[in-house]
């Protein structure tokens, strides 16, 4: 029975939820109109080298205790920072306090001018110099690879095109491979999307395009319930000002896909499903997983991964040929699962030992 004690206590609790909206939607305001201000990149970091817009960085460290390098690579479409979120819950900051020697390979923020750079371009050139650098810089002669998204198919291909080279260790997160049926694919396969013309119109395909087009693959979940959900936080009192902010910031910052690696990346990937069925050939080599024998592989998958979901990572198990191979699969989605809330219990204490393991002189 609802007595009147109950109904006053209802409706002062309502009354006071209304009297505080106008503050809360102020502070929501205020929280989504100073993101740009939010603090990300913050790891103290060295330039080593430098070639039209890419930079390769070596993060200060006093506390350097295995012998490999880690070079992290990560998608053309997206800022590196992700792997350096902010302070606090960074995975550099996290890898630096497990004692690893890390580097970074920015691709920069390409321009109309940079229209000719493709997929050979960046791995063939850019990688290849990167990676040579990393290895001069640290004095090793061997490193850990370490890709993510687009970045981790550029560092399996490397892997397998330079399969006596360098690479020790060759760890691919949530990476794209096998894209038969999925929405990407269904979306870029049909013969009105023409990616010549997509990715000549604007001398490359910008960003912000880009970024529509991933947020359209769940619309319902970037467009209104992330709002929602930092609504409702606020209301709440439980808000992380500094944990949505800096994720806002970068996930905004998106550079330019030059033209030529848009329609290499597009036709090979969606349209014609390279990858997988390994047709892909880069200044006359094919590329063969196969080839990656010798090298120590980590595979890592993200079970809501609906960007490069696991079942089309998975076929690279089985294409590899080495003996050391290890599959972690573990909960989030496609970016959640290394810089989510709980990215640094669940995922990144597992990686760090996985490469300790593997890293000694």
């Amino acid at each position: 029975m609802i007595g009147p004690l109950t109904v006053g206590r209802d409706l002062a609790t309502v009354t006071a939820a209304v009297v505080r909206l106008p503050v809360h939607l102020t502070e929501t305001a205020n929280i989504l109109l100073t993101t740009d201000s939010a603090v990300i990149g913050a790891s103290p970091r060295d330039v080593i080298w430098t070639h039209r817009k890419t930079t390769l960085y070596r993060y200060r460290s006093q506390n350097r205790r295995h012998a490999v390098p880690v070079l992290l690579v990560f998608a053309l479409i997206n800022r590196p920072e992700i792997f350096d979120l902010r302070p606090g819950h960074s995975f550099v900051e996290f890898l630096l306090g497990e004692g690893f020697d890390v580097f970074l390979v920015d691709w920069g923020v390409p321009g109309e001018e940079d229209a000719d750079l493709g997929i050979a371009d960046y791995v063939c050139d850019e990688l290849h110099w990167a990676v040579r650098e990393t290895l001069r810089a640290s004095g090793q002669a061997h490193l850990t690879l370490a890709g993510w998204c687009i970045g981790a198919a550029l560092a399996a291909i490397y892997t397998a095109l330079h399969a006596d080279g360098p690479v020790r260790n060759l760890v691919v997160l949530t990476m794209p491979l096998d894209t038969h049926g999925s929405l990407y694919a269904s979306w870029v396969k049909r013969e009105a999307f023409d990616v010549k013309k997509v990715a000549s119109a604007f001398e490359g395909v910008p960003g912000k395009l880009v970024n529509r087009a991933n947020k359209l693959m769940k619309p319902v979940t970037n467009y209104v319930t992330t709002r929602r959900k930092l609504v409702e936080s606020v209301c709440a009192g439980t808000v992380n000002r500094v944990a949505y902010q800096s994720m806002a910031k970068w996930v905004g910052d998106n550079p330019r896909f030059p033209a030529a690696a848009f329609k290499d990346w597009i036709t090979w990937v969606y349209k014609e499903n390279r990858l997988a069925n390994g047709t892909v050939r880069l200044r006359g080599r094919t590329v063969d997983y196969a080839a990656i024998r010798s090298q120590s592989v980590l595979v890592v998958t993200a079970a809501a991964d609906h960007i490069a979901p696991r079942e089309g990572t998975l076929p690279f198990l089985d294409m590899v040929t080495t003996d050391d191979l290890t599959h972690f699969d573990r909960a989030g989605g496609h970016i959640g699962l290394m810089a989510g809330s709980r990215a640094r219990t669940q995922i990144w204490p597992d990686l760090a030992a996985w490469m300790a393991e593997r890293s000694a002189a």
